[in-house]
């Protein structure tokens, strides 16, 4: 099974068993070989989750979640659970698709983070690490075999000014409407010419979730062929100096950016004030112009109607390249869709409930009360810190609780993986984790004299505290202009 493992990788399987065996498992989980990974492989987890302390961080992390039991000793021999059996296997096939001729900790990375589900794959992604962009840089700047000093250098320089776009912009939120903008954006990044998008829409309509929603098709494989595998990239310019003095950068700039046919979002492209620096600093789209006139590079950018029509008045050649694509705010009854559509994700998130009347009154009092922004952003804005308020009262709760829930989800969430693996005696075994647990949560809620009927839902009332915290006007002053938005729009 090991025969096209590199040592290192082996080394990592057997230290997967001794974590196992110290924290008295009777399997081999994700976690154990996660936790060997970054016992074995330094420059891999100094590579991939970036600040020093984050292997100490993420083994604190296990502990907390794992109920420790008596060490079990190494000479027991543990078997791998099936997901890490899954996990070897993908990593097999990541060798194979990267073409390379060995088994190694960067291919037993993304095994970990293609078993999505698993606890180790979690961990990781709470850390910023996600498949996508671990494989791409892996494709362009493999872990161990040496690379010539000229192209690490431009790796070095293409990873300043542009990062993955999930990990530029954060976790991307479910896509639900749209659907027309994002195959029209398809449309467009699959043509011949004039093959790059701008989103031209008011801030809050959705423009960067549809971008969203194009990063999340191409990794689920349901785009045409000319765009499959390929990355998305969010470009970063504006910590560079005064590059118009810096000849060297722009020719670095020339040979290191175009990525294996990676597609670069720049926000804002379309704003005739967006410099890279202060004054004499030449602007971004100035920077950009010879590699989009070539075609050397495919970009996605957003901007407002107003510094649209700004940008094609005084920088002309922007319209020749890109094509608009129109993005309306959204009508009050597609953004109640929306809000129904991504509401499980803020529940999760914030641990609470929202009713459906709390959603359909944060689009109302969104719609009428808040300036600045468009539907279904604004809506959006309203629910998360309505959750966020409710959440974090219902969350100062004594450190021992908190954990000990933390601990049963997970406990849960094994006993789940088991049943669908079918695993009938680990079920078993974490039943009886969870029982155990569970009697401890209640002496301490006893302990602690916790009422566990204080309702955690976020409702209308929860609402419009918020508008007219937000709005500086009473309750009652945003129930009349609800009121009379409504007599006069029917």
């Amino acid at each position: 099974m090991f025969e096209k493992f590199t040592e290192k990788a082996r080394r990592v399987v057997f230290f997967a068993r001794y974590e196992a065996s110290q924290f008295g498992s009777p399997y081999i989980e994700t976690e154990h070989l996660l936790l060997g990974l970054l016992r074995e492989d330094k420059a891999l987890s100094n590579r991939f989750l970036g600040p020093p302390g984050a292997p100490e961080a993420i083994r604190r992390e296990i502990e907390q979640h794992t109920t420790i039991r008596e060490k079990i000793h190494t000479s027991v021999d543990l078997p791998l659970s099936n997901e890490n059996k899954r996990v070897l296997a993908y990593a097999a096939e990541e060798a194979e698709q990267l073409s390379h001729h060995h088994i190694g900790t960067e291919h037993l990375l993304l095994g970990l983070l293609r078993e999505e589900k698993c606890f180790a794959a979690k961990v990781l992604h709470d850390h910023d690490v996600h498949f996508d962009r671990v494989r791409e840089e892996l494709r362009g700047f493999p872990h161990e075999p040496p690379e010539s000093q000229e192209r690490a250098r431009q790796h070095s320089f293409r990873a300043q000014v542009s990062r993955d776009f999930v990990h530029a912009v954060g976790q991307l939120q479910h896509l639900v409407g749209r659907e027309d903008e994002l195959e029209r954006l398809i449309c467009i990044l699959c043509r011949r010419t004039r093959k790059n998008p701008v989103l031209v829409g008011e801030p809050g309509v959705g423009k960067k979730t549809i971008i969203g929603g194009l990063v999340q098709r191409i990794a689920h494989g349901v785009v045409p062929t000319v765009l499959a595998g390929k990355p998305v990239l969010a470009l970063n310019l504006s910590p560079l100096g005064d590059i118009e003095r810096d000849s060297a950068w722009l020719r670095n700039f020339q040979t290191a950016l175009p990525s294996e046919g990676a597609i670069f979002f720049v926000e804002d492209l379309h704003t005739p004030a967006n410099a890279v620096s202060g004054k004499g600093s030449l602007h971004i789209e100035d920077i950009l112009k010879p590699s989009l006139i070539r075609g050397k590079i495919q970009c996605i950018s957003t901007a407002t109607p107003t510094g649209y029509a700004n940008s094609i008045e005084n920088h002309g050649w922007l319209e020749q390249y890109f094509q608009a694509v129109d993005v309306a705010p959204a009508t009050e009854a597609a953004a109640i869709h929306v809000l129904l559509g991504i509401k499980d994700e803020f529940e999760k998130f914030h641990g609470v409930t929202y009713t459906e009347d709390a959603l359909t009154y944060a689009v109302y009092y969104a719609s009428c009360c808040i300036r600045g922004r468009a539907l279904p952003g604004k809506a959006v804005d309203v629910i998360d810190e309505a959750g966020a308020g409710l959440g974090t009262r219902h969350s100062v709760l004594p450190e021992e609780i908190t954990e000990l829930q933390k601990r049963i989800k997970f406990i849960v969430h094994r006993m789940e993986g088991a049943i669908a693996n079918h695993e009938l005696e680990k079920a078993r075994f974490y039943a009886d984790e969870e029982r155990k647990e569970r009697e401890n949560l209640r002496s301490l809620r006893e302990k602690y004299k916790l009422d566990e009927t204080v309702s955690n839902t976020v409702t209308r009332e929860h609402i419009e505290n918020i508008v007219s915290r937000w709005t500086g006007a009473s309750i009652t002053s945003i129930r009349n202009v609800l009121a009379n938005s409504k007599k006069s729009h029917p």
